[in-house]
């Protein structure tokens, strides 16, 4: 297993502190402050890659590659060896969530008969399907791709993430199952899908620092909205700029500053509940730097 450690970048002795995150709007938006040194931490540079959701997951478990790396919280049992959760610049959904689309009209119960194209088997998505319908078959198709293989006659159904959930209906898709609805009435809980993880090996120093560092970049955002937005409209696939404040709206709040009790409680119940089915193998053991 390899590591990339972090160290001093420069002989002034700066610390280089490498982040990972999706190319999303959402993402974008958060670490808006600290991508355009809006947000500075003397003594540190933040280095930012943008990755997919599911390559920042496998590159964590099989890596632990970034200090920081945006991860979805069903990845996090496989990787909590290496890393902690932040407490802030995690993505919920309260009341809303992944959902399954297809181009003819299908109930929840019809999905345990068609194969659903999903995202990733380490996104929470497709953690959330799971625990909904351990049964359903499906099948890894790129996010970006699985609409047009719905349209395409490839697939009768597909779990959508990010974007798709505002633009499913444009491309002329019914809604079958909202994940985050049914978790909602199920647990009467938010249906947590991404966070952010931290290398445990910077101990518990660089992890405040690095923290509030991000809280400040999250506020900074949420503070300055108009310019942040304009910031991640560059990442917003196929979103307006009223969609795409919409869509940021969702994902990045009061919530992403700090889970909140319950935000917290709700991770667990998730990661537990698919131990308990036999969807993840490892027992979670979920922990937080505030």
């Amino acid at each position: 297993m390899s590591n990339q450690q972090s160290g001093p970048a420069t002989a002034a002795g700066v610390r280089e502190i490498s982040i990972a995150h999706s190319p999303d709007s959402d993402d974008a938006f958060m670490f808006y402050g600290l991508a355009t040194n809006k947000v500075r931490v003397p003594g540190y540079r933040f280095t930012h890659t943008l990755t997919d959701i599911e390559t920042l997951n496998r590159r964590a478990q099989n890596e632990a590659f970034y200090d920081v790396s945006a991860i979805s919280f069903h990845a996090y049992p496989y990787v909590q060896d290496n890393y902690t959760l932040m407490g802030c610049g995690g993505s919920v959904g309260e009341g809303y969530g992944p959902m399954v689309v297809s181009a003819k009209k299908l109930t929840p119960e019809d999905l345990g008969k068609i194969k659903v194209a999903v995202p990733g088997t380490l996104t929470t998505a497709y953690l959330s399907l799971k625990v909904f319908n351990p049964n359903i078959e499906t099948e890894v198709v790129p996010f970006d791709q699985i609409i047009p293989a719905i349209l395409a006659g490839k697939y009768e159904a597909g779990l959508i993430i990010h974007e798709g959930q505002l633009t499913y209906a444009s491309s002329g898709l019914s809604k079958v199952i909202d994940l985050g609805v049914w978790w909602r009435e199920t647990t009467g809980l938010v249906l947590p899908l991404g966070g952010n993880a931290i290398r445990r090996s910077l101990g518990a120093e660089e992890h405040k620092i690095i923290s509030k560092a991000l809280r400040d970049s999250i506020q900074h955002a949420l503070d300055h909205r108009e310019q942040a937005l304009e910031y991640a409209m560059q990442f917003a696939r196929d979103l307006d700029t009223s969609l795409a404040n919409r869509f940021v709206s969702m994902y990045v709040n009061e919530r992403t500053l700090d889970y909140g009790k319950d935000g917290r409680e709700a991770i667990r119940k998730l990661l537990d509940l698919g131990y308990e089915r036999g969807i993840i193998p490892i027992q979670p053991k979920v922990d937080f730097v505030d």
